[in-house]
């Protein structure tokens, strides 16, 4: 079955950096467009960023643009986001998805703070 573990979160200070990933496993992930996504205390699900499974088309959402990253590794089935210049607005659970299905893992917190 579909099985997605993110890892990668923790605690940070405003403009400090994180790199999360993801491993997948269960489907063909060479042929996948893989997204991020994060919930805020409070707030719907949004999604992050978007890749394509050739990493020639990425999509990000305008809060992130500039500071954070998507990036692959299809010979290693994950799936990254580098964080950059972290804000407290950040603050979420984050989760990898294969675009389109409703497959979730159990999250990553990032918690940024001073």
């Amino acid at each position: 079955q579909v099985q997605l573990v993110e890892s990668g979160g923790g605690l940070v200070q405003p403009g400090g950096s994180l790199k999360l990933s993801c491993v997948a496993s269960g489907f063909f992930f060479g042929s996948a467009t893989m997204s991020w996504y994060r919930q805020a205390p409070g707030k719907e699900r949004e999604a992050v960023a978007h890749i394509g499974e050739s990493s020639s088309w990425k999509n990000y959402a305008d809060s992130v643009k500039g500071r954070f990253t998507i990036s692959r590794d299809n010979d290693k089935y994950t799936v990254y986001l580098q964080m950059n210049n972290l804000k407290p607005e950040d603050t979420a659970v984050y989760y990898c998805n294969w675009y389109g299905h409703g497959n979730w893992g159990q999250g990553t917190r990032v918690t940024v703070s001073s």
